[in-house]
């Protein structure tokens, strides 16, 4: 049975199969190691049961791409079973092996002339609330059919079950299953070593404090950080940082400084506008190979409206690269997850932030960055090569932020892609105007 699906592009209408639920493959479940639960670890427990979906956009095609999807899914299942299961509710996953809803639609327009609205169409199955509840699937997929013959595979999950990097695991081992490599290359881990270091418990209560309330509609914007300005900034010319200075360091630099100008009444000037971003903490604790649970921290850059509004971008930098210094504070020392670690400036960084919070819990004041490009999710496959473009589908989110994107396949001189739902709709023109300002001041 089939359902019609108007998207917001004109003309254009996405019909969906109703969900059908995929189930671990019995021919593939002797394969994976039989358990019935799954402790959930330190940073699982940290990180909010906040839905995170995006969108694998491949213009080249594959025979049935919707079957090749389905019984791919449905074999890598059986060697990732607890993305089949469900949360228990006491702190662990329920490996019962309930399955992912799956929806099979088409398009009915090409891919090209679809692009400019992709983030708009009905193309991944979402999740009914703000927070995933114990009982939803921790995954869900929908494939769609165009009429060119490409097609987009929208994948939405609970954050509880993976980070980006485990997510991308679990996507590989679809694909390569999709092409025929038995068993997948990557042997999964899903248990957590109590050996290895633990989280702060800090940094993780005030995030979940956070999530108080129904958020206000933010505007969804792709923007581009032009090549040109990065390098000027790289290179020094928006203020001397003395050391080394990243491209995402140069765009987290223009985004907060930009955002603030437009979003923040300059009468906010002593009102606090951190700055978060996300960290890979799998080099830090020493992660096995083949590990797909959580393991990242935000990081809080604490500063004033006034000065990341009137500061340079040099200086901007300069406290980012600091926090960066100090992500190894974001784990306990203790082993138990309980405490702050050391008591130098490192752990100064993250403390005042906490404490920041803690006094007067921030919303609108504060966006988090995340950075899609280097953990392979432009390099999924499921037989006809990489990925046309990556993209976050934000429908809804729990705070502001945004995602720098993967580079598309067929590149971009201009710059870096950013993926934005940070600014309130009121707010939109001022910001484009100063990032059109200051990347003029690098031409």
């Amino acid at each position: 049975m089939m359902k019609q699906v108007p998207s917001t592009t004109s003309g254009v209408a996405v019909t969906k199969a109703l969900p059908v639920v995929v189930r671990p493959s019995e021919l593939e479940l002797g394969t994976a190691a039989p358990s019935d639960t799954v402790a959930l670890s330190p940073f699982d427990r940290l990180v909010p049961p906040i839905p995170v979906s995006s969108l694998f956009v491949f213009d080249r095609t594959v025979d049935e791409p919707v079957l090749t999807v389905k019984r791919a899914l449905s074999r890598a299942l059986a060697h990732y079973r607890p993305v089949a299961g469900r949360l228990a509710g006491d702190g662990s996953i329920a490996c019962t092996d309930e399955g992912v809803p799956f929806v099979a639609a088409s398009a009915s327009c090409s891919l090209e002339e679809a692009t400019p609205a992709l983030e708009q169409m009905d193309l991944a199955v979402l999740y009914p609330g703000l927070l995933c509840r114990d009982a939803d699937p921790l995954l869900l997929v929908q494939v769609t059919e165009f009429a060119c013959g490409g097609f987009v595979v929208g994948v939405s999950s609970n954050h509880v079950i993976a980070d980006g990097a485990g997510t991308v695991q679990f996507l590989q081992a679809v694909g390569e299953l999709a092409r025929g490599i038995s068993p997948p290359s990557c042997f999964p881990i899903r248990s957590w070593d109590d050996s290895l270091p633990v989280p702060t418990a800090s940094t993780g209560a005030t995030q979940k404090s956070a999530i108080k309330h129904e958020p206000p509609h933010l505007a969804h914007l792709n923007i581009v950080v032009p090549s040109s300005l990065i390098s000027r900034i790289k290179a020094g010319a928006f203020g001397s940082f003395g050391e080394l200075c990243t491209s995402l360091d140069a765009v987290m630099a223009v985004l907060w400084r930009c955002r603030t100008r437009a979003a923040l009444s300059p009468s906010d000037g002593e009102s606090p506008a951190p700055l978060k971003f996300v960290c890979n903490m799998r080099p830090y604790v020493g992660a096995p190979a083949g590990y797909y649970g959580n393991c990242i921290r935000a990081q809080v850059v604490p500063a004033t409206a006034g000065a990341v509004a009137n500061g340079c971008i040099g200086d901007l930098v300069r406290l980012i690269r600091r926090a960066k210094d100090k992500i190894p504070d974001l784990l306990s020392t203790g082993g138990d997850g309980g405490g702050r670690s050391g008591s130098g400036s490192g752990s100064r960084v993250a403390d005042a932030a906490a404490d920041h919070q803690a006094q007067a819990p921030l919303w609108y004041e504060a966006f988090s960055v995340t950075d899609w490009r280097y953990i392979g999710l432009d390099a999924i496959d499921f037989g006809s090569g990489a990925p046309a473009r990556v993209l976050w589908h934000a429908k809804r989110i729990m705070e502001p932020g945004c995602v720098v994107c993967p580079p598309r396949r067929a590149g971009r001189d201009g710059g870096v892609d950013v993926s934005t739902v940070f600014v309130k709709p009121e707010h939109v023109d001022a910001f484009l105007g100063e990032l059109a300002r200051l990347a003029a001041s690098a031409e």
